[in-house]
């Protein structure tokens, strides 16, 4: 967060950026839970855009140890969202750990993408969303630490 935004913050402000994250970490979360509760359900999911989400969904790179890779994408951010909503109301500390976050959820993310596309040769436009939710989490905190580099 840029010093304006964490004085702003401090003094009853809300920071705009980390508000911006909590938003997008509440469409991952979304997307995450719809495609957990389907996974348990094991109810096919929709795929109107591109064809492919049920072979990504049902792929063995769909679970670890037995739990859908979408619940623990739902945690991720939902922990997302928690540290951005901390972040906004002025605690550079959470937004440091959201940062950490973000990043380490961007790596795995591209490590998704790229399954996606060359081990299993199918996209799910559930998991692209996804990826897509994380990235701009990703860029929010950059744009934020280079607003503040400034």
């Amino acid at each position: 967060m840029s010093d304006e935004e964490v004085q702003a913050a401090g003094t009853g402000g809300i920071a705009w950026i980390p508000v911006l994250a909590a938003i997008v970490a509440a469409v991952g979360l979304a997307d995450s839970v719809y495609l957990t509760i389907h996974h348990l359900t094991a109810v096919p999911v929709p795929c109107s855009i591109i064809s492919g989400c049920e072979t990504v969904l049902t792929s063995q790179y769909a679970e670890i140890g037995g739990i859908p890779l979408a619940a623990f994408g739902a945690l991720a951010y939902f922990l997302a969202f928690s540290l951005a909503i901390v972040a906004a109301f002025g605690n550079r500390t959470m937004w440091t750990v959201f940062g950490v976050q973000v990043t380490l959820m961007a790596v795995f993310t591209a490590w998704l993408i790229y399954l996606q596309a060359f081990v299993i040769g199918a996209f799910c436009q559930f998991c692209l969303l996804s990826a897509l939710t994380t990235f701009t989490l990703f860029i929010l905190f950059v744009i934020s630490k280079l607003r503040r580099s400034n």
